[in-house]
């Protein structure tokens, strides 16, 4: 497959995403979150580079910074040091993160406040709080300190310029949105146990045992297009083959 060169930006504003490679998850418990921010400040210190937004979900992570070395040097200084702990800690060897980060600019004001709002926004559309202040690994936290005049670790200065007071900001938020930035339909949406519980509270089921062939491809389809998982994730869930996961979307 071709690697396309990316986009550059002209005002130096890029929304970044990262994701665990084939879809698994990077951020096995809090500590892991809490130390790929620490180092994710490391590189910003060292870097130089605005950080305007972030969030940090267990397979993937939305990041939105202004560059400053370059945004593949940035990421790089993000990425490395916590990919080389996160090994240690498990003792694993190998690739973390998927190879290529996907990344697009951010040209215009309308569009800055888009992803920050979209980045917020994701631990709501999987279901995992119904409340953008319950979610502690966003930077959206971040924001409500700075409008009280606490101390916040992102750049808030650019965002909170379209929004004077804490309550225009919030209310902006928490409107919903169906906008999708980078172009990309993330198919790794859920851990593997939320899919599980979306799958049994869903579909009524725990496993597809005994279950008649026809029944069951038409089943994993249904899971499938409903909830835009991987293919492999499915697999992996449903505790099947990915050959037969493949075979039922025929």
């Amino acid at each position: 497959m071709p690697r396309y060169a990316r986009k550059r930006s002209s005002t130096g504003i890029y929304h970044v995403m990262l994701k665990g490679i084939d879809g698994r998850d990077i951020f096995l418990d809090d500590e892991d979150k809490e130390k790929f921010i620490e180092n994710m400040l490391k590189a910003r210190d060292k870097g130089n580079f605005e950080l305007y937004a972030y969030c940090l979900m267990d397979n993937h992570l939305h990041i939105l910074i202004k560059e400053s070395e370059g945004i593949g040097t940035s990421i790089k200084r993000i990425a490395v040091g916590y990919v080389q702990w996160h090994n240690n800690k498990y003792g694993r060897i190998g690739h973390l993160f998927q190879n290529r980060y996907l990344s697009e600019p951010v040209e215009t004001e309308s569009y800055l406040l888009t992803v920050v709002k979209y980045i917020h926004q994701n631990p709501l559309k999987a279901r995992i709080v119904t409340q953008l202040a319950d979610y502690k690994w966003s930077s959206y936290l971040q924001y409500l300190a700075a409008y009280k005049g606490d101390n916040s670790h992102i750049d808030p200065l650019l965002i909170m310029e379209y929004f004077k007071i804490q309550t225009e900001f919030e209310s902006y938020m928490n409107e919903p949105t169906n906008s999708e930035c980078l172009d990309y339909k993330q198919s790794s949406k859920y851990t593997d146990e939320i899919l599980k519980n979306i799958i049994r509270e869903s579909f009524g089921i725990n496993d597809l045992i005994d279950m008649p062939n026809d029944m069951r491809n038409a089943l994993i389809k249904d899971i499938y297009q409903s909830t835009g998982v991987s293919i492999r994730q499915l697999a992996r869930v449903l505790g099947i083959g990915k050959s037969i996961v493949e075979r039922a979307l025929k």
